[in-house]
């Protein structure tokens, strides 16, 4: 656990560092306030600060204003160090944003103690986080596949669509289908079903650029958004998650599936709004579906471009 030291006194910073060392603490030394308040918003930063209230320029009580109106997710416990014993000097700390308080010359041993209670603090706070993240992972997530729910990836969708017309950039989606799927579950049961799917949703995942987001848009249909794409990179990319799906057969508590995955592609046009552009590479979707499966077809009125698909 990271601790910043925040002591202008060369003689009582050195005998804190080498204190909270030997407690196997990893010290972060600073001289003055402004670079202690720096060193406290890093990305990085140390979640436990012992300020010293009297420094030239910022002083501790300073800091400890500036960081809690600054309201940082991740929570800093400040120890505020000080030779004032006044009742008024303790609330003003206290009310200051410090959460504990130790006047000078202090006992090591109280020090230590007061750390402890510090490091609980953080410590429940990072549980507290991480319980938080947890559910949002879940509400926004497929539990089978990892990937996206419908909500999560609609959500997705429409901020990039929102940044594209801001920006006036493209966007496409790809809306993918597991061929065949039902015969899966009726001939080899739901367990390889489920295999089928996790096993194609991570192909699908590794498939897809940094920036595209992915999600399991219903059953065994995918969704996947893809931003500054018009329609030829758009194809290329469904193309690459055609062959990904395809080219080796998915292992499954039955026996080996080969999936393939049929795909409607669609890019925004100007005006459209979130319906339109899912309809749009839904109706394509069903044209490859009719048109033999295995294959990529494009949302546009063009007749030179309608027929364009891949795969067999």
């Amino acid at each position: 656990m990271k601790v910043l030291v925040a002591e202008d006194d060369a003689v009582s910073r050195r005998i804190l560092e080498v204190f909270l060392d030997k407690l196997g603490y990893e010290v972060v030394v600073s001289t003055n306030g402004a670079e202690a308040l720096d060193l406290l918003q890093k990305p990085d930063a140390p979640r436990i600060a012992i300020l010293d209230w009297m420094m030239p320029g910022t002083d501790g009580l300073e800091v400890c204003r500036q960081l809690r109106q600054r309201g940082a997710e991740s929570y800093v416990y400040i120890l505020l160090v000080t030779a004032k014993t006044q009742q008024q000097d303790i609330i003003e700390g206290l009310e200051g944003g410090a959460d504990d308080y130790l006047t000078k010359p202090y006992n090591i041993h109280e020090l230590k103690a007061r750390l402890r209670a510090g490091l609980r603090v953080v410590e429940l706070q990072a549980q507290l986080m991480a319980a938080r993240d947890g559910f949002e992972f879940q509400a926004t997530h497929d539990a089978l596949t990892g990937l996206l729910n419908r909500q999560g990836i609609l959500e997705r969708l429409d901020t990039e669509m929102a940044r594209a017309g801001r920006e006036r950039k493209p966007v496409g989606i790809v809306m993918a289908d597991l061929d065949h799927f039902k015969k899966i579950n009726d001939a080899h049961g739901h367990l390889a079903g489920d295999a089928v799917l996790r096993e194609a949703a991570s192909r699908m995942r590794s498939a897809v650029r940094a920036y595209d987001h992915i999600g399991r848009y219903g059953g065994e249909e995918f969704l996947v958004v893809l931003p500054g794409c018009g329609e030829q990179g758009a194809l290329q990319q469904a193309e690459r998650l055609r062959v990904c799906v395809s080219e080796s057969p998915i292992a499954t508590p039955e026996a080996p599936f080969q999936a393939t995955l049929s795909l409607g592609v669609a890019c925004m046009e100007p005006g459209q709004n979130q319906t339109g552009l899912l309809q749009a590479a839904d109706e394509a979707l069903y044209r490859a579906k009719r048109n033999g499966r295995d294959r990529i077809e494009a949302a546009t009125f063009s007749t030179s471009t309608s027929s364009k698909s891949t795969g067999s």
